[in-house]
């Protein structure tokens, strides 16, 4: 990171946890941190009482908890009623149009009940896989509980993916049915979405079924017999509907990783230690206190951060939440702002991109509205960069607010390494340590644990409850991917650079194929990307390693700058900025002053279709993206760029 990185904040501290005293995971025996997990998992009703904490005689395949059985549904859902919390706020929903709807647990409980009954009133059973694809409306997490109630696996696809990228993931899960709706509003405008489902269907023809929620009102195509309402279907279901205990290790969700060539992979978590990290994580890192929080995570439920921080762990614990479905500039760029004064939220957890699109904005729009309620920040989906952090944290958060920077994956499926609220010190843009119960850490290329201040490969070296279980219908692909780097150590390799700084703390460096190699030297793409941010001119910046004939590899940057800074900002200054505060050896090659960035519809930086940019190539499939047309502007500016000798 840049010079300034190590800076330490102080916040003011949360109201307590419940245990102000953070264990260092490193220092746990093994007995110990099972004891940890079973403790944990306790704090869950179970049907049946597990023999084995953990069963790891399989490895890389764990088994946790085993022999006892539970339902995640009524963790979710049933046991907060029956515990006279049924008048308390599950969801505060928000539509994009402005159309809210307010469901408290006991009606959540009905509602999965009717779905739940709908479901099975189409011949599903246990183990059959139901595909969903919906936008960020409730009847999307009321399938995602109904299916959990049933032991349903569900492959929930994200609203904005392709039909192509739906039928693969359709017909990899082998789905029974299909739940969708009719349209998606998106920026205003209502979108076709059963339009889309049909052609991914159409070759797809394990599919039975498919549900359809109204929600434009716009007309759709229709298969008589296979194509069903859900007001006509689920509405007619009774309201009662007695929960089955499943085995532990039970399947609860397949989600596919996208973003990548090849076939997805479909990232399989089963229930009982999925559930158990996802409620403690949530808890703990958030400081949540389900009697006075309002929550907010601003995810799609189409991605793992959805799973974890809107459905499973918030409800596991009580939470009352926001649901919001439109995007962050509709009808104005104020949205989310005024979400947060209207609930009065006090956790809000979102992406940097989100905040740097905040801070491309102004901050004279957080400004305008009462944020006061916002006690604790969080940050989830790629490293904050520490400019990001600050502002985030002095014009969000009031300068008081504590940042939780996490990090974790689809495959870990909750968050491993994170700064707790009552943290001693923040490091802006340091995720700083493992949780307690996780054991995580920095090695070389031979599987050498680094020292204080070098930087190496992120590990994971003790299996975790919410861990993957597999790569669905591929072991191979599961140990080649995930195990084979450090087999001799049995060390899960997560995909990700990190050093450590001179405390010991851990800080996230990105992908390790967004590590450049520039005339033999290793850096970051995102220490680049921090330099570059920390220009008082520039608002956001991607980078990416071009392939060089003289260097190896080169730096190439794609640049938004600040409101009111214009194009007057010269890329020179741009580049010799990065040389103070790196070294020349990270001079970028070219600074390529952008109006947008490529980015997946929620708002993930697509780096690889900037990399085809900067090496010439072929753009890649772009279908994922939220504005196609930014490529095309960023080729013809690159080549003029070339021409101008930028």
């Amino acid at each position: 990171m840049s010079p300034r990185s190590d800076h330490q904040v102080r916040p003011q501290s949360p109201h307590p946890l419940e245990s102000t005293a953070r264990p260092v995971p490193s220092a746990q025996t093994g007995d110990d941190r099972l004891a940890f997990w079973a403790e944990r998992a306790a704090q869950l009703d179970w049907d049946t009482e597990w023999a084995e904490v953990l069963d790891w005689s399989d490895a890389p395949y764990a088994r946790w908890f085993t022999g006892g059985k539970l339902n995640v549904a009524y963790n979710c859902v049933d046991r907060h009623v029956a515990a006279g919390h049924g008048d308390q706020v599950a969801f505060h929903w928000e539509g994009e149009p402005g159309d809210t709807r307010t469901i408290t647990y006991a009606e959540l409980r009905r509602e999965v009940c009717r779905t739940a009954n709908a479901l099975l009133s189409l011949g599903l059973r246990a183990g059959d896989r139901v595909a969903i694809q919906l936008p960020m409306i409730p009847e999307a997490v009321f399938a995602m509980l109904a299916c959990a109630r049933l032991g349903l696996p569900h492959s929930v696809v994200f609203g904005g993916f392709s039909p192509a990228a739906l039928q693969s993931r359709i017909e990899d899960a082998e789905a029974r049915l299909l739940i969708t709706s009719d349209g998606q509003y998106r920026r205003g405008r209502a979108e076709p979405m059963k339009a889309n489902t049909d052609e991914a269907t159409s070759a797809a023809p394990g599919v039975e079924h498919v549900l359809v929620v109204r929600r434009t009102g716009t007309e759709v195509p229709w298969t008589e017999g296979r194509d069903l309402w859900w007001h006509e279907l689920v509405d007619a279901q009774p309201d009662r509907h007695t929960p089955e205990a499943f085995d532990a290790e039970h399947p609860l969700f397949i989600l596919y990783t996208s973003g990548t060539t090849g076939k997805p992979k479909g990232i399989l978590h089963t229930s009982g230690g999925y559930l158990t990290q996802a409620a403690y994580t949530h808890r703990t890192v958030f400081d949540l206190d389900p009697d006075t929080d309002v929550y907010w995570c601003t995810a799609d439920i189409g991605w793992i951060t959805g799973h974890s921080y809107i459905v499973y762990g918030p409800l596991a614990n009580r939470t009352t939440s926001v649901l919001y479905e439109g995007t962050p500039n509709t009808p104005h760029e104020g949205r989310h702002f005024e979400i947060v004064e209207k609930y009065g939220v006090s956790v809000y957890y979102t992406a940097p991109t989100l905040v740097r699109t905040f801070m491309k904005w102004g901050e004279d729009i957080p400004a305008r509205y009462d944020l006061s309620s916002i006690r604790v920040l969080g940050s989830v989906g790629e490293p904050i960069n520490p400019e990001a952090w600050r502002w985030y944290r002095e014009h969000i958060g009031a300068g008081r607010a504590p940042v939780v920077d996490t990090w974790w994956q689809t495959e870990t499926g909750a968050v491993m390494v994170a700064p707790l609220p009552d943290s001693r010190a923040f490091k802006p843009g340091s995720a700083q340590a493992p949780l307690p119960g996780i054991s995580a850490k920095v090695v070389d290329d031979q599987g050498r644990k680094v020292g204080k201040g070098e930087s190496g490969h992120l590990v994971l070296d003790q299996p975790w409850p919410s861990m993957l279980r597999g790569v669905w219908g591929d072991d191979e692909r599961y140990r080649e991917t995930y195990w084979s780097r450090f087999a001799a150590q049995g060390y899960y390799f997560a995909g990700d650079g990190a050093r450590y700084d001179d405390d010991g703390d851990i800080w996230l460096l990105g992908r390790v194929d967004d590590v450049m190699n520039v005339s033999g030297h290793r850096i970051s793409t995102s220490e680049v990307e921090s330099a570059l941010v920390s220009h008082p001119a520039v608002a956001e910046a991607a980078v990416v390693g071009a392939s060089d004939a003289t260097t190896g590899q080169a730096v190439v940057a794609f640049v938004i700058l600040c409101a009111g800074a214009g194009d007057a900002v010269a890329t020179r200054a741009l580049r010799e900025h990065v040389a103070r505060e790196i070294g020349p050896i990270a001079k970028p090659r070219q600074i390529m002053i952008v109006p947008e960035l490529p980015k997946t519809r929620s708002g993930k930086i697509m780096r690889r279709l900037l990399r085809d940019v900067a090496e010439n190539r072929k753009v890649g499939d772009v279908t994922t993206l939220s504005d196609v047309s930014v490529m095309d502007l960023i080729q013809t500016g690159l080549t003029d760029a070339s021409r101008r000798g930028d």
